[in-house]
């Protein structure tokens, strides 16, 4: 059984109300930004999002952090809402430009980590494998849809505003731990995490963020260094990390842990730390890319500034499914990685990360069509 990858945010880090030299984070997206944990049914505050809040927090003191990530959040459903009630706003997306709008010019930090739900949490099939069809149309949507969330962020943002997004681990590597047909599973699970992590990067880049690679952070790719895990033995450093900074290989469940939130916050200090935010008319220089073959989705329009305060807490629509499916013989994902299939499905996960390189090409021109259109 597929359960959804996140939980609901906090509203902010603190109430008071914000003085001259106050500046404000915005962190946004599915349960990587909020925090999830499979053992817990209410917000924490290990994610990522407030680790990395602290951080920022000890060099620009009067930070405030404005928490906005949401249970099961897609591309779509950051858009459209649907997923969490944000007061006075129809979407996450819509509560994080409104929240731009009241704070405009002191909002010094935007995260987003948004889209691998799209991909998995609808195409698995009754027999657990991966619906190709299904994740070549997602991820289309997927890439459109992260190119015009992303754009119209950095078009709501200023000069002095840094805006990062994030890449994804890869929970599949716990099957390694299962045998030989576990083992070839998590091996066929890295080109396509790998290629689905290429285009997510490209479409940030298209779109003035910065990328934290988490992929990178949890070493995805290396499969040559050996590592002794106790209990299991030698196992490539990939799997590893997995073990050591998710809930993969004991509870089945893909979240990072309390560890793995640190890492994560990690690679976004990393990147935050480079000297420089992106200039508003900076416009990075893609490859060539296909032209994409739907239309271009309308920007939301200018939202209203918010009579006080800060962007509310969003309050969840449906409780997060937690808990594992205790009978598969692969992770179980809880929200936005699905279940691995064995080798025999390896054409149907490489064809699929292929769709979403391809689609980030697409996304690029698309990212590109859209910032041209609303400068001019």
């Amino acid at each position: 059984m597929a359960v959804v990858l996140s939980t609901p945010g906090l509203a902010a880090a603190d109430e008071a109300t914000g003085g001259k030299d106050t500046t404000y984070y915005i962190s946004l997206g599915d349960s990587l930004a909020s925090g999830y944990q499979p053992d817990v049914d209410k917000d924490t505050d290990v994610a990522y999002t407030d680790q990395l809040y602290a951080q920022l927090k000890q060099r620009t003191p009067g930070l405030k952090h404005i928490r906005l990530g949401c249970t099961s959040e897609t591309t779509e459903s950051f858009i459209d809402g649907g997923k969490c009630d944000y007061p006075d706003a129809k979407s996450q997306l819509d509560a994080a430009l409104k929240a731009m709008a009241q704070h405009q010019g002191k909002v010094a930090y935007v995260t987003l980590s948004v889209g691998a739900n799209d991909i998995l949490l609808n195409c698995v099939t009754p027999a657990r494998t991966l619906d190709g069809a299904c994740l070549n149309s997602k991820s289309q949507t997927m890439a459109k849809n992260l190119a015009q969330i992303a754009g119209t962020l950095r078009k709501a943002g200023t000069d002095n505003t840094q805006f990062v997004g994030s890449t994804y681990h890869n929970p599949f590597l716990g099957a390694w731990l299962q045998g030989p047909a576990g083992q070839q599973a998590a091996k066929d699970s890295a080109p396509l995490l790998k290629a689905a992590n290429t285009g997510i990067a490209q479409v940030y880049k298209s779109t003035g963020f910065k990328v934290a690679d988490v992929a990178g952070a949890f070493s995805s790719d290396d499969f040559t260094t050996q590592v002794n895990v106790p209990g299991a033995g030698e196992v490539p450093a990939n799997v590893a990390k997995i073990c050591q900074l998710t809930w993969a290989c004991t509870k089945q469940d893909p979240h990072p842990n309390a560890d793995g939130h640190k890492v994560i916050a990690g690679a976004f200090t990393a990147v935050l730390a480079e000297n420089g935010a992106p200039g508003a008319g900076e416009s990075p220089t893609p490859s060539e890319p296909a032209t994409p073959g739907a239309s271009e989705s309308p920007t939301p329009s200018e939202p209203a500034t918010p009579d006080a305060g800060e962007s509310p807490a969003p309050s969840e629509s449906a409780a997060p499914g937690a808990g594992t499916d205790s009978g598969a013989n692969s992770p179980t994902v809880n929200g936005d990685l699905a279940e691995t299939g064995a080798s025999s499905n390896t054409p149907v996960l490489a064809g699929a990360g292929l769709a979403v390189v391809a689609v980030g090409a697409a996304a690029v021109y698309f990212a590109r069509k859209r910032r041209t259109g609303e400068e001019s």
